[in-house]
């Protein structure tokens, strides 16, 4: 797995319990950023894209518990009803569809708080958007990249799969399972094999990294 900790170790455990063996190799490391929370009366809703931002958005984040959270995928939802946010609306696609569906209840004046590298698009509802974290590259080896041949690379995000893309010259030995048909582009072409997560989810896309191992 490619993806920072803590969900490298996360993917990695359902893997085993999957009875597999998992590789990690974090491309990344998730770090905060200093940020200052704008006045909640400004917005209708919270747009969170990953639970990095819950994980790293510190202290700041209280002053915006009372806007309901539009939520990517089930992870951030669960990790945003920890935290003591309401979840309003949780996508089941990508940032696109969240959106979309956010339009169909009203909400005009969305903040997005999510990594420096923005991931969502750009929309009329999204009033602002402020990065709370940063995910730096961390040194790979030759060595590293070597040891990846003749196996599955399962990609959660464009950047890992972008990033992949250019440390792995011969692909013809590798398998990628991404996470959406966007990650999928976003490694290019080339590879052994190349599948994509039936939905985006992590369980989705251990399932068809195990389709592509067998």
């Amino acid at each position: 797995m490619l993806r920072p900790e803590p969900g490298n170790a996360a993917t990695a455990a359902r893997i085993a319990s999957a009875g597999h063996d998992a590789l990690r190799l974090p491309f990344f490391a998730v770090a905060p950023l200093d940020w200052t929370p704008p006045d909640p009366a400004a917005h209708d809703a919270l747009i969170l894209t990953s639970a990095n931002t819950l994980r790293h958005g510190g202290t700041a984040l209280s002053t915006l518990r009372a806007l309901p959270v539009l939520a990517v995928g089930q992870a951030t939802a669960a990790a945003a009803r920890t935290a003591g946010y309401q979840v309003l609306l949780t996508g089941t696609a990508d940032a696109a569809q969240l959106l979309a569906l956010a339009e169909t209840h009203g909400i005009t004046r969305a903040l997005h708080l999510g990594g420096r590298e923005r991931s969502i698009p750009e929309s009329d509802i999204v009033a602002a958007a402020i990065a709370v974290y940063a995910s730096e590259p961390l040194p790979i080896t030759a060595g590293q990249i070597a040891a990846l041949d003749d196996t599955v690379a399962l990609l959660h995000s464009v950047r890992a799969a972008r990033r992949l893309s250019e440390l792995m010259p011969c692909r013809a030995h590798l398998r990628i399972a991404a996470l959406s048909p966007a990650v999928r582009d976003a490694a290019g072409t080339g590879w052994a094999a190349a599948v994509t997560a039936a939905t985006p989810q992590d369980a989705a896309l251990i399932a068809a990294a195990i389709t592509l191992a067998d």
